[in-house]
């Protein structure tokens, strides 16, 4: 009984032992993969790189900013911050300094976008959003810009635009849709919806008479009152917002069967 006690109590402790083992086995192995953030603000962009992969870590240049703090070419923030655990091979984003602001922004106003952006590559300055809108005029045509002309001060070298475009300002085109036989009012509201301008002129179309035999009636039947009976343009030609189009709506006038 006391042999099988004291076997009971080896194996516990090989197990416990084991299960030790594992867990700083197993610690080791998942710090092994980690890496510790170092300090890379101040240091050159090609300094911290250097430091970063020594560490087994990347470098991610993401911005540029003026200051007059930090020396142009040297690392102006970072992040992760330093002495932060991350996993190896993990990319550390930094933002590069530019130094004091020595360039002027330069009026771009009236110049054409691609002009506008040769002028700010040759500054070594970057063409941020460009965004367009639609006016009157020539198109491609620089109506305002971000920063001002010759701001002082800015953040970054990035100079956004806006653009003249002539395609946005032209009207919307539409096939013609067909407006025959259809009643005055169904015409109007869907010429409405493509912005088109319906103008009517009527027609007297004879009606049949009281009295008149049902099949003659149904051979001379006319078009019900308010019907549109032609249109122009045609059906399928192109239209605009803003065009007109003149229907042609019959309306009935009674007649008498013939003798």
């Amino acid at each position: 009984m006391k042999r099988i006690f004291s076997l009971l109590l080896g194996a516990l402790a090989m197990v416990a032992v084991a299960l030790v083992s594992a867990f700083v086995t197993m610690r080791v192995a998942i710090h092994g993969r980690e890496a510790v953030v170092p300090a890379l603000t101040g240091l050159t962009v090609s300094d911290a790189s250097d430091l970063a992969a020594q560490k087994g870590l990347q470098l991610s240049l993401e911005n540029r900013f003026y200051s007059a703090d930090v020396a142009a070419g040297h690392v102006l923030a970072q992040d992760p911050e330093p002495g932060s655990r991350v996993r190896r091979e993990w990319p550390i984003r930094v933002t590069e300094s530019l130094g004091t602001q020595a360039v002027n922004i330069p009026n771009l106003t009236g110049e054409s976008e691609r002009a506008a952006t040769v002028s700010l590559r040759r500054l070594s300055l970057d063409l941020g959003v460009v965004a367009h809108l639609a006016v009157a005029g020539d198109p491609d045509v620089v109506l305002a810009q971000t920063p001002p002309a010759n701001s002082a001060g800015v953040d970054g070298p990035r100079v956004s635009l806006l653009v003249s475009d002539d395609e946005a300002a032209q009207p919307q085109a539409y096939a013609m849709p067909s407006l025959v036989g259809l009643s005055y009012s169904v015409a109007v509201a869907r010429s409405a919806t493509a912005g088109l301008h319906l103008v009517a002129a009527t027609e007297a179309v004879q009606a049949p008479a009281a009295g008149l035999p049902a099949a003659a009636a149904s051979a001379n039947s006319a078009p019900t009152l308010g019907t549109i009976t032609a249109q122009f343009p045609q059906a399928g030609h192109r239209v605009q917002q803003g065009d007109t189009v003149r229907v042609t709506v019959g309306r009935f006038s009674a007649f008498a069967p013939a003798q």
